[in-house]
């Protein structure tokens, strides 16, 4: 099955508030962009946003420059509908993210959460951190969120990598200076516990 085609059946088989990586609010990841990019002028982009609720935040604390991508066009669809009307602030972004090209767009933060450990292949990494390199701007800053040490080892039904710090910074090498990095609970909404690791540098 495709990558597409399995993130596809994933959001139109389970409600929003259904899938392991579900929160209410994404409340460490907005306390780190507001802290690393305050100005609301930032351009941000959050990958694998789905149906994430941070885009709805970062509106409603008025950044001005949003952008979300995501494999799956039915979770993309689901949160255009979530927002009405605010939707039309927000560009849109439907692709694999190591096949994918920005263009000539550049953004001050770029945000992951729960995107990257899906990438086990070595190929894919490599891609996905190049991109990073092309659409990151220089001073830009990298919010990167993966299971941590002790978090699972499958998420969805596929196999996940397990990062500490220093073995995240070791994927985007010595061109990304590493700022801090924090082990964060995330209770899912089946009543279990994942370990997140979250991690920042700067371009």
């Amino acid at each position: 099955m495709q990558k597409s085609n399995h993130w596809e059946n994933v959001y139109r088989n389970k409600t929003f508030d259904a899938v392991s990586w579900y929160a209410p609010h994404l409340s460490e990841s907005l306390r780190l962009i507001q802290e690393l990019c305050p100005d609301s002028t930032a351009s941000i982009i959050d990958i694998g946003g789905g149906e994430s609720t941070l885009v709805d935040d970062l509106l409603h604390f008025q950044y001005l420059d949003v952008s979300v991508l995501d494999i799956s066009a039915t979770a993309i669809d689901f949160t255009r509908q979530r927002l009405g009307p605010q939707a039309q602030d927000v560009s849109w972004h439907v692709g694999d993210i190591t096949q994918y090209d920005f263009g000539s767009k550049q953004f001050d933060l770029w945000h992951d959460r729960a995107v990257f450990h899906f990438l086990t292949e070595p190929a894919a990494r490599r891609s996905y951190v190049e991109l990073v390199r092309r659409s990151v701007k220089p001073g830009g800053y990298v919010l990167m969120a993966t299971f941590g040490p002790d978090g699972p080892l499958k998420c969805s039904g596929l196999d996940v990598v397990r990062y500490d710090d220093q073995s995240l910074h070791h994927e985007f090498g010595e061109d990304f200076q590493m700022m801090g990095s924090e082990l964060s609970e995330h209770n899912t909404p089946m009543g279990t516990r994942q370990q997140f690791l979250y991690c920042w540098c700067r371009a």
